[in-house]
């Protein structure tokens, strides 16, 4: 085993040198991505690409424990953030003990939620009680239906100000860095330089202490729905169903498998 990179390693970082982060939701990829990237995000993204919901508000504490084990196995080098699903912190007690099982179960190195100083003392109380905690300020996927959709944040001086205002409250109760969505590059940098721990941008400009993707939007395996901020850098669906359609028509032809195949 490798050693992972540490939390202090981390925050070293910060304005040095830029931190990769993706997701990745089982051990196969986890084994792929670990020697190139900082961190891995068991997100509750997987919901979407995976479990093919259209949000990410009906995984379970279970559903994510289960993927953190599997990238936990294989994760040699990066740090390894749990995402909080929805309902599982609505309160410090509840937060506690479903974060406390994701540590206990899994060998994650902290655990992510969302919200700004309406979680900062849920934040607080997980940090006296030995969980490293992310925030995640900006666009909510959890919020969605609250909402009534997703929306870029920032747009206006007041909130651009709360936004600020809301990343120093989560440092301030304990926060160990900070995920920045969908909101406006000034806006971003701003909050980059407003805290002393890393922010880690989605759709948030180039400022930020480093980057996450969703690794099957990255690779081109899911184009359902492309966000603004996604660069593709592989045609991966698009290779995947050329490998299987070749494969099947070999099959039906008889032309595979052939002596080289054969015992």
């Amino acid at each position: 085993m490798g050693h992972r990179i540490t939390l202090k390693q981390l925050q070293k970082m910060k304005g040095k040198e830029k931190i990769v982060m993706i997701t990745a939701y089982d051990a196969l990829f986890t084994s792929i991505f670990d020697p190139y990237v900082d961190m891995i995000l068991v997100g509750d993204s997987l919901n979407m690409s995976f479990s093919g919901r259209e949000d990410t508000i009906s995984a379970t504490i279970d559903q994510m424990i289960y993927h953190a084990q599997a990238v936990c196995s294989k994760a040699e080098k990066s740090f390894v953030l749990f995402d909080m699903p929805f309902g599982t912190y609505p309160d410090k007690e509840t937060a506690l003990k479903n974060a406390v099982r994701a540590y206990q179960e899994t060998g994650v190195d902290a655990i992510k939620l969302e919200g700004g100083r309406e979680k900062s003392e849920i934040i607080r109380y997980l940090s006296e009680n030995a969980i490293a905690v992310f925030g995640h300020i900006g666009l909510k996927p959890q919020s969605v239906r609250s909402e009534g959709g997703y929306s870029i944040k920032g747009k206006s001086e007041a909130e651009k100000q709360e936004i600020i205002e809301n990343a120093l409250l989560l440092e301030e109760a304990g926060a160990v860095a900070i995920i920045i969505e969908g909101v406006k590059p000034d806006v971003a940098e701003a909050v980059t330089s407003a805290v002393s721990i890393p922010t880690i941008g989605i759709g948030a400009g180039v400022a930020c202490d480093g980057q996450v993707l969703v690794w099957s939007d990255m690779l081109g395996f899911f184009d359902e729905f492309m966000p603004k901020f996604v660069k593709q850098y592989l045609d991966g669906g698009s290779l995947v169903k050329e490998a299987v359609q070749n494969y099947a028509s070999e099959v039906k032809s008889g032309k595979f498998p052939d002596k080289e195949y054969t015992y």
